[in-house]
């Protein structure tokens, strides 16, 4: 098993560590704790595409892993963050929903031997998501963090557009 691919096992073993973490551990550095592990994850993703393309080390598991690790973890957040009230149920919603049309494209796409690559409006996605859910976890309600996680929300539906118009042949219903 390559570098890249040992990243994204570690990004989905950090994810029920940081919902532990997140949710049960107690005290003054709980949350922070909770964070570092979230953003310790977050930076795996950015490392093992890194690495991957740099080394040639592309992998059918990594191109299907990698994507749900960062699902995993972005719903791990998003789950932990709702239920304290950090954030709202609609955001969840809008950002899980948008993953799992995404998801059920890349199925359909994979079915027929196609793999689709993030488009910039994903990255962005992906960045702001993460910004912003770090920035929550960091510094909990506030309305500059409300600002950053509808941000978030809105490129969640820019790039789920997006991803649906550029893709909707794998859609087909024959």
């Amino acid at each position: 098993m390559n570098t890249p691919n040992k990243l994204t096992l570690l990004r989905i073993i950090l994810v029920p560590l940081f919902m532990f973490c997140c949710m049960h551990l107690a005290g003054p550095y709980a949350r922070l704790i909770a964070t570092v592990i979230f953003v310790l994850a977050f930076l795996t993703d950015w490392m093992d595409g890194y690495l991957a393309r740099k080394n040639n080390q592309v992998t059918n598991f990594g191109k299907i892993m990698d994507p749900l690790a960062d699902k995993m973890l972005t719903t791990a957040a998003l789950v932990c963050l709702t239920a304290e009230g950090t954030v709202s149920a609609w955001v969840t919603v809008i950002i899980l929903t948008r993953e799992f049309i995404v998801s059920g494209i890349r199925i359909a796409a994979a079915a027929e031997g196609n793999v689709i690559a993030a488009s910039i409006w994903g990255k962005l996605k992906t960045l702001w998501q993460s910004v912003a859910l770090t920035a929550a976890l960091l510094f909990g309600g506030h309305i500059v963090i409300d600002i950053c996680i509808w941000i978030a929300a809105a490129l969640t539906i820019i790039s789920g557009v997006d991803y649906v118009v550029k893709n909707a042949k794998f859609l087909s219903m024959k």
